[in-house]
């Protein structure tokens, strides 16, 4: 590391996570979603991610491949399965490489880029499975009358974030509208808030007509703005990253009469859906990392109940529903 290099931790429920860089600004998308978590005096992490840059990229490791083709938002990429690594290489752009038993990873970019939103995460899933916790692709929100916190998951346009913000109406306490953190390895499963911004879709604003004091006139190319938690807690409660028990555990699906109903769901198919949605394949089958992914989301949905809410023209009715399921 130069002079001019600089480093950062952040507490993953109780798991620190460091970064080191040559430069501050190749880790501000670590920044954007983890700021809060931000420890003010150093530690020793648990895991580390060193990113540098570079005039060239060994894009050839020896492994079996496991993946070839496109990701959303970064295009072309490919992940070689080498045992004891995983390498995700962007031809003629950056690459990673996650020593999962040496709980660190290492990021390169050619130099002056920044780092690639598919490869920052990838770090950080390997930081949080070095911890035995795993992000999950739902929304996470706190029950009015007692500690805990409901989990709603279902595949992205199908409205977690809309049925999220109409609970919060409710009492609910909003810990993320996409990304929360779950750490099943005890009888007793718990989840935190991944702290990054909401995405309100146009449609959601015309539907909860509330969330119009935190919007702006600009909105992007799926029709959504992504607002800070800062300034949605001025209309809602948002709750700190800290963890909960989780009580329940809802797959959403759209109501084709248009009622609200909560209906209570097999452990067996909620763990199908839940894996649908969260587990990726690849062309070696599933990876280590993925394997104990699976391995969460069948101790999650064994330990809590498990329901598919239909949500209707009103998800707001939903709130009252929930409470007397779990009351019961």
């Amino acid at each position: 590391m130069t002079a001019s290099a600089a480093s950062v931790c952040y507490d993953l429920n109780g798991r620190v996570f460091g970064v080191d860089a040559p430069r501050p600004e190749l880790w501000r998308d670590f920044e954007a979603m983890l700021g809060s978590l931000r420890l003010a005096a150093p530690a020793k992490p648990g895991f580390r991610l060193s990113i540098s840059e570079t005039q060239s990229l060994d894009e050839a490791p020896e492994g079996s491949l496991a993946f070839d083709g496109e990701v959303p938002l970064d295009g072309h990429c490919r992940m070689i399965d080498a045992g004891s690594a995983l390498h995700l290489i962007f031809p003629g752009r950056q690459a990673a490489a996650i020593h999962a038993a040496d709980a660190k990873a290492e990021i390169r970019v050619l130099a002056g880029a920044r780092v690639l939103w598919t490869l920052g995460m990838l770090a950080l899933d390997a930081a949080l499975d070095a911890g035995s916790q795993h992000m999950l692709h739902t929304a996470g929100l706190t029950l009015p009358d007692r500690d805990g916190v409901i989990l709603i998951h279902a595949p992205s346009g199908t409205g977690k974030s809309t049925t999220s913000l109409a609970l919060t109406s409710q009492g609910f306490g909003l810990c993320s509208d996409d990304a929360m953190i779950v750490d099943a390895a005890s009888s007793a499963p718990l989840a935190w808030g991944l702290p990054r911004a909401a995405k309100i879709h146009r449609n959601t604003a015309a539907m909860l007509p509330f969330v119009l004091p935190c919007l702006g006139g600009q909105w992007d190319g799926n029709g959504e703005q992504a607002v800070s938690l800062e300034r949605l807690k001025e209309i809602i409660r948002i709750e700190d990253a800290g963890a909960r028990p989780v009580a329940a555990l809802l797959h959403l699906a759209r109501a084709a009469d248009g009622q609200t109903r909560l209906i209570p769901m097999a452990t067996t198919d909620a763990m199908v859906a839940l894996a649908a949605d969260n587990v990726r394949t690849g062309m070696t089958g599933l990876l280590a990392m993925q394997k104990r992914r699976m391995a969460t989301i069948a101790a999650l949905v064994k330990a809590v109940p498990t329901f598919t809410l239909e949500v209707g023209a009103s998800p707001a009715d939903a709130a009252a529903l929930i409470l007397a399921a779990l009351a019961r």
